[in-house]
């Protein structure tokens, strides 16, 4: 577990679905989870602080280990209510809707390209923080922030990046933020409005 910002953890775990390490974070202020993984500290290591009260899944494919923070803490899931038909039948998660206030202090911005529950969750505070789900992402062999790879946006990879591009623009217009906190990818700490910005005007692939 490791204070990137303050009041602001990061950790890793192998993901054994995908075969690659990928990176969750809590907001202990909002006693929130963003796409949780268990750490190698285990659960204890929340109970010994702020128990998560809330997970917040920026698209419908990060409920990772939700479930074990769940049995323990008894946390809510929340994801975009675009994603909740992955959840029929269980288990439960509750919908959000873009442009409101999903924890204390987080709102849910729209990205809806790869997916239509696609979101970009920012949190105030500490200069400000941008989580993203796989709309942008770094890559394996790949430097710096990118797009996954065409085979994983559909039929039409271009118009999807487009769309993100076109996100990703309106967030960094809109929003001021120095951290960016990555799905699939360190996190950025220090200048990420500008380094976000930068990837998406340049029309990087």
């Amino acid at each position: 577990m490791e204070e990137i910002a303050p009041g602001m953890f990061h950790w890793t775990a192998f993901h054994d679905g995908i075969r690659q390490q990928v990176h969750s974070y809590y907001i202990p202020g909002a006693a929130a989870l963003i796409d949780p993984m268990e750490p190698d500290e285990g659960l204890d290591w929340f109970a010994e602080r702020v128990p998560p009260e809330r997970i917040l899944l920026s698209n419908r494919h990060h409920y990772r280990h939700s479930g074990r923070f769940v049995d323990r803490f008894g946390s809510r899931v929340l994801c975009h209510k675009a994603g909740l038909h992955e959840f029929h039948g269980g288990p439960a998660v509750e919908g959000f809707e873009f442009g409101k206030q999903v924890a204390p202090g987080i709102t849910a911005q729209e990205v809806a390209s790869i997916c239509p529950e696609e979101s970009a969750l920012y949190i105030e505070g500490g200069g400000g923080a941008l989580s993203v789900a796989d709309g942008v992402v770094e890559w394996p062999g790949r430097t710096g922030l990118t797009f996954v790879p065409d085979g994983l946006l559909g039929d039409a990879p271009e118009g999807v990046k487009e769309g993100l591009r076109a996100a990703y623009r309106r967030i960094t217009d809109e929003l001021e933020f120095e951290t960016l906190l990555m799905a699939h990818g360190n996190p950025v700490t220090g200048g990420a409005r500008d380094v976000l910005r930068a990837f998406v005007t340049e029309g990087s692939s």
